[in-house]
């Protein structure tokens, strides 16, 4: 007769992953998986990196650069982004267990926001294991955009109020 009880509980907890099983985070590859908040962080992260290349860019040409040169070196760095961009965008369907042909989806405009709120699978799927948890760099990037917007609606409120506040107060004290 069989002395393991099936009913017994597990002596492990098999709700968590161990830490051996987690996947390689590859920014330049599509293979593997990537999280939501580092699908985030890394998309701003490199379209920060975009702007200041561009500028750069942007001064030499103002400063009487090779204006072809620099307009070359801008097509660069805009397929680069885009390429960088598309393999994060995989990486990250691979994370929900679909297939990258869904990164096609960031074409659409709102419609790829649905890859920062669909969580990604748990444990190991199709693609490989989970990345691994996000340090607190990751999340104080990710959550630069949620401050940013609350920033700017506010200042979209605020300054056209002012504005009419100081016209109103310069009427007033006109003769």
């Amino acid at each position: 007769m069989n002395d393991i009880n099936p009913y017994q509980t597990p002596e492990r907890n098999v709700d968590t992953v161990e830490a051996d099983e987690y996947s390689e985070i590859k920014l330049f590859s599509a293979k593997g998986r990537l999280g939501r908040l580092r699908f985030i962080a890394y998309s701003i992260g490199f379209g920060f990196l975009l702007n200041i290349l561009v500028a750069m860019l942007g001064g030499f040409a103002a400063a009487g650069a090779g204006n072809m040169l620099i307009s070359a070196g801008m097509v660069v760095v805009y397929l680069g982004f885009i390429a960088v961009i598309i393999m994060l965008t995989i990486q990250r369907v691979h994370d929900f267990n679909y297939s990258g042909w869904l990164a096609l989806i960031m074409i659409i405009p709102l419609i790829s926001l649905i890859l920062w709120f669909v969580p990604g699978s748990q444990g190991a799927n199709d693609y490989g294991n989970p990345a691994p948890p996000n340090s607190t760099g990751v999340v104080i990037a990710a959550l630069i955009i949620p401050v940013i917007a609350i920033i700017g609606i506010l200042a979209a409120i605020a300054i056209p109020a002012y504005n009419e506040y100081l016209q109103a107060a310069q009427q007033a004290s006109a003769p």
